[in-house]
């Protein structure tokens, strides 16, 4: 982001929605790292106003007071905001550094929620590691939403087998698929209207196995392509993302 900083501290502090780390009546707060991050690398000032997310609303926010793990503020008016479709990505785990900036990339995008799948591909120490990152995933899908000035961060939950994650519930449920040579993504989409929850099932890095595709079928999902071209694991949930949006908007 490319933003004046006449006056001293004007970055990218009114331009970033927070989403506050405690609510209470007319008073939110951040706290800890996030509060830090506000006052002191972007010198926030008593009495400026910043947009703060209460999860169920965004309001303008007067800060009132700033302490080092504490900046407090007043609520004031409502601001509208646009809507997002509802879309879930089932996402196989794979290099955590590549899939954090997947995570990061779908949150700016607008997706509502995000699950970790553990495929047959997935690497078995990734696998094993991957409870253990869920907290930071949820940090870098935070961070994302204020960047984006989302109204709240997705919803990340718990790594989960891909038995369960063929079972779960959408309006309309799509996984990717190499081997698909018919159905292209967005002709796949052409029933699907904006108020229907969507998910998109990525597969790992080597794509999912002939059984997990039999899986997908089985349980109802459509098996739809991005293209002939292979794609990384990471491109192909983000163009698939940016592609869902640009035609439920």
């Amino acid at each position: 982001m490319y933003l004046c900083a006449l006056g001293g501290y004007a970055r990218d502090v009114t331009r970033r929605r927070w989403i506050a780390d405690e609510v209470s009546g007319n008073r939110a707060a951040l706290t800890g790292l996030h509060a830090d991050h506000l006052a002191r690398v972007l010198r926030a000032r008593i009495g400026q106003e910043v947009e703060i997310s209460t999860e169920t609303e965004t309001r303008l926010g007067r800060i009132i007071s700033i302490d080092p793990d504490r900046v407090e503020f007043e609520l004031g008016e409502r601001v509208e905001t646009g809507t997002t479709p509802n879309i879930t990505i089932a996402l196989s785990i794979f290099k955590f550094d590549r899939m954090e900036w997947a995570i990061e990339k779908c949150t700016e995008l607008g997706v509502a929620q995000i699950v970790p799948v553990i495929a047959s591909r997935t690497e078995a120490h990734l696998a094993a590691a991957a409870s253990k990152r869920a907290e930071r995933w949820r940090r870098i899908a935070r961070q994302a939403s204020e960047q984006a000035r989302r109204n709240a961060p997705p919803h990340i939950v718990a790594p989960m087998k891909l038995k369960d994650a063929v079972s779960l519930t959408g309006s309309m449920r799509i996984v990717l698929a190499e081997t698909e040579e018919e159905l292209p993504l967005r002709d796949a989409l052409d029933s699907h209207g904006p108020g229907d929850d969507l998910i998109l099932a990525f597969g790992p890095e080597g794509g999912w196995t002939e059984a997990e595709l039999k899986a997908f079928r089985d349980a109802g999902w459509t098996s739809a392509s991005l293209g002939k071209l292979i794609l990384r694991a990471e491109t192909a949930a983000i163009a698939a993302v940016a592609i869902a949006i640009s035609e439920l908007v």
